[in-house]
């Protein structure tokens, strides 16, 4: 079982021969990741005028921010990879958001895939971007976390905790589903949480599936630091291998190195 840590205190680089992603394949997925992020942010602080057709007013703004930033472009850069994934090698794979108030990451890229609009033709692909922007942790709107609305949601990410209970009950006897977990470092400390990592002991290989944890260790809770970034890659190894995991660490602040890393690793 591979463990992915995702820290951006770091710049790791990887020779010309050893990156995995064509020059196309680069411009694609990061040009899907740019456009995921801009509707994140669009969700979370405007009302109006989402494609910026004129000079920003205040009036556009909303007058209550809800969702978090901070998390929201690493989801969003997960997502990315895995559907890069699941097209190359026809996966089966669930996609679990624990980090809390990450839902306009989701909704925003089940929205430029068209799934979104699918299930609410209201919120067209033309016309709807205004009412996807507005609805966002609005009333009478969506709420700012994953919630039952999401299409295909199974896990509720603003009540933390719970994102790996999840996980490895979805892959337990359904042995073709990979479950791709994203682990907030905040929600990392809660107790449901660091009592999950156990799981691995009731994973039979021949009938379940397999859970792919990926930390998501962007270094702060909503308030202050975490105890997991206080660590270092030696010690976070060696408390992960005694969990079960190995280690794989993706860090940078490079977005193009970073698309390159990450699939260096999908492949290790």
């Amino acid at each position: 079982m591979r463990w992915l840590l995702q820290r951006p205190q770091a710049q790791q680089r990887l020779t010309k021969s050893k990156q995995p992603l064509s020059e196309e394949e680069l411009r694609k997925m990061h040009a899907h990741w740019r456009a995921a992020n801009y509707l994140s942010v669009g969700q979370i602080y405007l009302y109006a005028n989402p494609l910026l057709h004129e000079p920003l007013k205040f009036e556009h703004i909303k007058p209550r921010l809800l969702g978090h930033w901070g998390t929201t472009p690493g989801l969003n850069f997960i997502y990315v990879h895995f559907n890069r994934l699941i097209k190359k090698h026809d996966l089966n794979v669930t996609y679990v958001a624990g980090p809390g108030h990450g839902g306009p990451g989701l909704v925003a890229n089940t929205y430029l895939e068209g799934t979104y609009s699918e299930f609410y033709p209201n919120i067209s692909q033309t016309e709807g971007l205004r009412k996807l922007f507005k609805q966002f942790s609005f009333p009478g709107g969506i709420p700012s976390h994953l919630a039952p609305e999401t299409p295909g949601s199974i896990h509720e990410g603003g009540e933390l905790g719970y994102s790996i209970a999840h996980a490895y009950g979805a892959a337990f006897d359904n042995p073709d589903l990979l479950v791709c977990c994203v682990v907030g470092d905040g929600e990392a400390e809660t107790g449901p949480l660091a009592a999950s990592w156990h799981s691995t002991k009731f994973l039979n290989p021949v009938r379940d599936g397999a859970v792919l944890p990926i930390l998501h260790l962007n270094g702060y809770t909503i308030a202050n630091p975490t105890i997991l970034s206080r660590l270092s890659d030696a010690e976070l190894t060696q408390l992960f291998t005694g969990y079960g995991y190995k280690s794989y660490f993706v860090e940078g602040h490079q977005p193009e190195s970073m698309h390159q890393l990450m699939a260096h690793n999908e492949t290790s």
